[in-house]
């Protein structure tokens, strides 16, 4: 009976929204940490709607998938616009969480293609690339990050 409920193409999507829940998680954990309002929910949403419109794109049409993809990229600019911010002091902020997010739309691209191993390259990036100015050292990601110009 339950055959007959659920086809091979559901069994498909439920394990690649299981994979964008996953790379939500870890990429919003990440996010949050920082003291971000984009974090786990965003990031799984972002993939998982990503991931869904581009299984959508290959069964609407088989022959040109990336039609219906390739707005994904242009859909999620106004999510990650909506999310800079510039300060009364003119410091511009949240430009890595927009760009996580919008990045988070490209791994939910790859994980609707099949493309796993990538996928999880990419999401390991994600989580370690915000990361970097901070293992490098504090006192020259602060004097970069305050528009101080150093050596």
């Amino acid at each position: 009976m339950l055959e007959n409920l659920i086809t091979g193409h559901e069994i498909d999507f439920l394990i690649k929204l299981i994979i964008c829940l996953i790379g939500g998680l870890l990429i919003g954990i990440e996010r949050e940490s920082r003291g971000k309002s984009a974090g786990i929910s965003t990031h799984a949403f972002v993939i998982g709607g990503a991931m869904a419109f581009t299984i959508l794109s290959i069964f609407i049409d088989p022959n040109e998938p990336a039609r219906i993809a390739a707005q994904i990229v242009s859909g999620i600019g106004f999510l990650g616009a909506g999310i800079i911010l510039k300060e009364s002091n003119g410091e511009v902020i949240n430009l890595t969480t927009a760009a996580s997010i919008w990045f988070s739309a490209a791994i939910g691209m790859l994980i609707g293609f099949g493309w796993y191993l990538t996928a999880g390259v990419a999401i390991i990036f994600a989580i370690f690339t915000p990361r970097i100015p901070h293992i490098w050292g504090r006192k020259d990601y602060e004097n970069r990050k305050h528009g101080r110009i150093v050596g």
